[in-house]
Parts: C-alpha cells; structure tokens; sequence
C-alpha cells in the first residue's frame, strides 16, 4: 500500500472532479480497508501499539522477534510482528488527538481490540526524572477530539487490565516508572503553558502547569486522553505509556527513555494475551489479581 499521489492529477481521496470513477468506492470511509489507515483485518493483531511519530516505528519493530510493514498513507504508518511469541501490531498516528482518533476509529473497524499508546510527555511533579515512564490510569480531557463522541463530564479511564500489564511489564524489565492521572492538550505551545509566537500567552498559561501539578496530574502529552475515552465508549481496552523527555518544573529536558517505554508496551500485550488465556480457562471476564500469570 502507497500514500503515492499522481503528480499530473488531483488526489482521489480528496473528491476531485478528474478522478476516474472506477475509485469512486475507495472513497468510501466505511471500506473494510480504512479510509486513512488503509489496513483489512488481516493485516492487523488484535492489540495495537500507538505512537504519534511514524519514525518511532522501527525503533518499537527492532525489539520484536520478527516484523512487516503492512500499509504507509500520510502520518499513519502501521507493521505487524511477534514479541516474545505474541501477535502485535503498531500503527503512527501523527501528532494530536484528532488524528489518532481516526487511528482508533478505523482500527477498532478491523477488529482491533486493545491499544496502547506510546510516546513522550512532559512530566510536571519534580519528583520525576527525564527518562522515567509514566502509565497512565486516567487523563484530563484538555482535547477537544473527545467532546465529539461523549459528554465532557465522562471520565477518560485506561483499563485496568492494560495498566496492570504495563506495572507487570516495566516492573519485569525494572524501568522506572509513575502511575497517575495525565492531561491531554489539543496544542504543543498555549494548550501546555508555552509561550507562543512573539511571546504570545494564552489567558491562564501561566498558572496551567501549577494548577495541574497541585491537582497531582503527572504528565502532558496530547493524544491519550482521546484514545482512552473512544476505546471506553466502544467497549475496547486502551491504555498510555509515555516516556518523560522534560520536566516542567526542573527545567530538565533530554529525549530519554523512547526505547523502555516501547519495550514496556510491547512486552505489556505479551501479558495481555496471557491474561486472557488465564480468563479463559478460569472463565472470567476480567483479569484480577487472584489470577496467576
């Protein structure tokens, strides 16, 4: 599959009127192959690691027993492999929550049931280290992607057996980690407390990051809290890992940590399969603590 574009022709997906009609039907956003990700069922596991930079790709893919690229279109980037024996896919979603709503949306359409998103935050209690992890539990809908699908006043919730397999895994694998609340910002600069262009400042941009950190928010990334909420409106598994590159309150800032946070991602679906063999022979609908792994 190609995001390729016919230099001479207007792009078919954007409803040009020169398109040749025998396209008209890959236009349709209902396509079993998605509209944007471009993947069939076939093409994908069940449980899908979601990081924003389509880069980030082959650093997760290196970790793996063995991989394939299954489909490339504009930000959306996604490969399928094995981790320690498990099916596991990866799909990019760009930056921000809009985008990787459409990740979740056409994915949950080919079967996907469980994700995990991988990335990097800006951790905002001063406790925390650049390179540590953070799992999320919950998020602060400061996005306005989920909006769209629920009331704002509903919470956006990471399951509990996706967290509890991200603990498991960085636990195994001994990186350091926090578990919390995370906010979701719909913009990198005025949304996070950032002066914009010029020194421009959003009104309360200033007291944003303190606010947060007195309320024991954790981090800030910008796509988590629209994954967590769709997930949980449809009835899937979604959770966060994210790796701390800054610290707003020390002024610290390296890109640390990228490589755990996908390791404890990948390792995390290894032991969601093993949760629900458990499940099945006890048959449980949910994974708790009285079941081995």
């Amino acid at each position: 599959m190609t995001d390729e574009i016919d230099a001479d022709g207007p792009d078919s997906r954007s409803g040009g009127t020169d398109a040749p009609a025998a396209d008209a039907e890959s236009e349709d956003p209902n396509d079993e192959a998605g509209y944007h990700v471009e993947v069939a069922p076939e093409d994908v596991a069940d449980a899908v690691l979601l990081p924003g930079n389509p880069e980030r790709v082959d650093k997760i893919t290196a970790l793996w027993d063995g991989h394939e690229e299954v489909a490339r279109h504009r930000e959306y980037r996604t490969a399928t492999g094995t981790y320690d024996g498990a099916p596991i896919s990866v799909t990019s979603t760009g930056i921000g929550s809009p985008s990787a709503a459409i990740a979740v949306e056409e994915l949950a359409r080919v079967g996907v049931d469980t994700f995990i998103r991988v990335g990097s935050c800006g951790a905002i209690q001063p406790e925390m280290d650049v390179g540590d992890l953070v799992i999320t539990t919950g998020a602060v809908r400061q996005e306005g992607t989920s909006d769209e699908y629920v009331r704002e006043d509903y919470p956006a919730t990471a399951d509990g057996e996706v967290v509890s397999a991200l603990v498991a895994a960085a636990e195994r694998l001994g990186h350091d980690y926090h578990t919390g609340v995370t906010m979701s910002a719909d913009s990198f600069y005025a949304g996070q407390g950032r002066p914009g262009f010029e020194g421009f400042e959003a009104a309360g941009s200033d007291e944003l990051v303190a606010e947060l950190r007195d309320a024991n928010v954790k981090n800030i990334e910008m796509e988590a809290s629209a994954i967590l909420t769709i997930a949980s409106v449809y009835g899937l598994r979604a959770g966060a890992v994210c790796s701390v590159y800054a610290n707003r309150v020390t002024g610290e800032f390296r890109t640390e940590g990228e490589s755990r946070a996908a390791e404890t991602a990948s390792l995390a679906v290894k032991l969601l399969a093993r949760m629900d063999e458990v499940k099945r022979e006890a048959g449980a609908d949910r994974w708790h603590a009285g079941l081995s792994l």
